[in-house]
């Protein structure tokens, strides 16, 4: 599957997922008004809040390792298959530069030897 379609993918499944949890929230308050008494209701997810630059260093490396455990998520990893793909395309490519590569260095140092009459 291309990189496009994935990412419209995930990008419609991550509003699905926003619409659920505003349904959620909308039916939970719906529940606490209709009874009486008012329930707690979970606030959405913040954005993590950024460290100043003065912060110490435990603060900073916490806040580092924070966001990039966030870019993981939104991370679109390939599938089993298109990695076996681009691995298999990217050895033969390997196999075809190398063998290129010897090649051209054989043809030079014949035409070095042709040339200057020395061998070794």
């Amino acid at each position: 599957m291309p990189n496009k379609d994935r990412n419209k993918r995930s990008v419609r499944q991550a509003r699905q997922r926003e619409r659920a949890e505003r349904e959620a929230q909308a039916a939970a308050q719906a529940a606490a008004t209709s009874s009486g008494k008012k329930k707690a209701v979970s606030a959405p997810k913040k954005a993590p809040v950024k460290v100043a630059e003065k912060s110490g260093i435990i603060a900073r490396t916490k806040a580092y390792f924070g966001a990039v455990r966030a870019e993981m998520h939104r991370v679109t990893w390939p599938s089993r298959t298109e990695l076996t793909n681009y691995s298999v395309a990217v050895v033969a490519m390997l196999i075809a530069f190398g063998v290129a590569v010897w090649l051209v260095d054989t043809g030079v140092v014949a035409g070095l030897v042709g040339f200057t009459g020395l061998r070794g």
